[in-house]
């Protein structure tokens, strides 16, 4: 699987399985995205990555990747974790992927409402987020 932001200064291949997409309502995924984000992941080691992403420490927890030239969001990734979160419009073509559910559904904007019939969670979930 391939990928890159919108001006292909940053690109990346994905080596191994991706998650099922998860649809995160964050307050901070809404900031950087303009809406909610629809992200897969994949191990660290399985993520190849050229051109320069510029990384933003968005929490003591976390850092969010986006294309400096663009600014395209691209990944978040817990520090210290062993998976990257991939947002999902970045990768190239059809992905086979379907979205699997939502999370932090208590800090969901109030332009939009879920009634697609999956999952849906207050805060974190690791049965939707660590499938790999």
């Amino acid at each position: 699987m391939t990928g890159g932001c919108l001006c292909s200064a940053v690109r990346f291949d994905v080596n191994g399985p991706l998650r099922p997409v998860v649809a995160c309502h964050c307050v901070q995924c809404r900031k950087t995205s303009g809406h909610y984000v629809a992200a897969t992941s994949a191990a660290r080691e399985d993520l190849v990555i050229t051109g320069e992403v510029t990384w933003f420490a968005s929490s003591p927890r976390a850092r969010r990747g986006f294309c400096g030239v663009c600014g395209s969001s691209l990944f978040w990734e817990e520090v210290g974790g062993s998976r990257v979160s991939i947002h999902a419009g970045t990768l190239d073509g059809p992905t086979g992927l379907a979205l699997a559910g939502h999370i932090f559904v208590a800090d969901k904007g109030d332009c939009y409402g879920l009634a697609d019939g999956l999952p849906h969670v207050d805060a974190d979930d690791p049965n939707l987020t660590t499938k790999g």
